[in-house]
């Protein structure tokens, strides 16, 4: 169904509108009641923003354990956009592209700087299998899919290689003119040798981690060296994962005033069944959770990650575009929310995804 008026719907700030959705695009934007169309799906009091944009999954069901179906993480999930955060090197970019054909949910990319991609979990172990002139090609080749290189550097990942993956993805960023994605994790190499290797729109995935090689103190304190990427305008990204969130970091980030960039997943079949992550609305909640505010929320899936990917359409609710929205409330009743290192909040609202517009479709969740 791709002619149909969304009726009663409730933005985040409160407005009450109708959208006339016709030949899958915008086509009208008016007051609740107001909207004209055979096709009236009254969602009284439910909240509609532009299609949430996950900046970080797992889409290549491949590879074990870090794989998922698209649109099992998107679509399904309540988001319209996905971006694979390096599950593909030049090996799979290919097969990646051609699944994403099928899908429903739209996708882009962050190819890994390791050819193999994540068909092994220690991909830049062997630097050998950095392959400069696969990446380059891979990059012309899938310009309108890729949108950035990932580099993971951490201690499982790197093992021996230490930071040399990360001095690499630098000079391919420089090659190919795209900013990278670096996982941060256990050390070595530690954040004080990654952090200042990274640059302006540069992504900084998995920033409220635990662990001990985190960008905090021992006082739970911002390390110079982060406020410092900050001011250079490094992008912040929650990649929540089943071990990359932490509710006390989280909080620490949040009395110093951290900026909410992008709120992500980092989702695939295992954390999405069994959690901590079970689905981007139960991520949102958790931030929903913390104090921010709904606007705050929904605009960390939406404006800030359409920013970021520079495709300013997918972040708005404006006639003429093509119809990406998420439906979705906000329940007053008590959730119990678990973060990456089994720390429990309980919370007394949650966010619950109810459809969504793909490229002008209805789906409902």
């Amino acid at each position: 169904m791709k002619d149909f008026v969304l009726s009663q719907v409730r933005t985040v700030n409160g407005d009450e509108i109708d959208l006339v959705i016709e030949g899958g695009k915008i086509a009208q934007v008016t007051k609740a009641g107001y909207g004209r169309g055979k096709h009236v799906l009254d969602y009284s009091g439910v909240y509609v923003s532009s299609g949430w944009i996950d900046l970080h999954v797992h889409a290549f069901p491949e590879f074990d354990p870090y794989g998922d179906e698209i649109d099992e993480i998107g679509v399904k999930q309540g988001v319209t956009t996905i971006v694979d955060a390096g599950s593909c090197g030049a090996d799979r970019i290919t097969d990646l592209v051609s699944s994403s054909e099928r899908a429903k949910t739209n996708l882009y990319a962050f190819l890994n700087i390791s050819r193999i991609g994540l068909k092994r979990v220690d991909e830049l172990s062997n630097l050998e299998w950095i392959d400069k002139e696969k990446v380059v090609q891979a990059v012309n080749d899938y310009k309108e899919v890729i949108v950035g290189l990932k580099a993971r550097i951490s201690k499982s990942v790197v093992c021996e290689s230490g930071i040399e993956p990360l001095r690499i993805a630098r000079s391919l960023s420089i090659e190919t003119s795209l900013p990278l994605m670096v996982h941060i994790g256990s050390g070595p190499p530690y954040i004080d040798e990654i952090i200042p290797l990274l640059e302006k729109r540069d992504v900084i995935t998995h920033y409220l981690n635990g662990k001990q090689n985190n960008l905090f103190d021992a006082k739970e304190n911002p390390l110079q060296v982060f406020k410092d990427a900050i001011q250079r305008g490094v992008h912040l990204d929650v990649g929540h994962g089943t071990a990359s969130f932490s509710f006390r970091v989280a909080e620490a980030a949040k009395r110093h005033h951290i900026g909410l960039n992008t709120i992500s997943t980092d989702i695939y079949r295992g954390n999405r069944m069994n959690g901590p992550v079970y689905s981007m609305a139960n991520v949102l909640t958790k931030f929903l959770s913390l104090g921010y505010s709904l606007e705050e929320v929904i605009a960390a899936v939406t404006t800030n990650a359409a920013n970021w990917l520079e495709k300013p359409e997918l972040g708005r609710i404006e006639v003429g575009d093509v119809a990406n929205l998420t439906l979705f409330t906000v329940k007053n009743e008590p959730i119990t929310l678990i973060d990456s290192e089994g720390d429990k909040r309980v919370a007394g609202r949650r966010i619950e995804t109810k459809g969504v517009v793909a490229n002008g479709e209805f789906i409902e969740c």
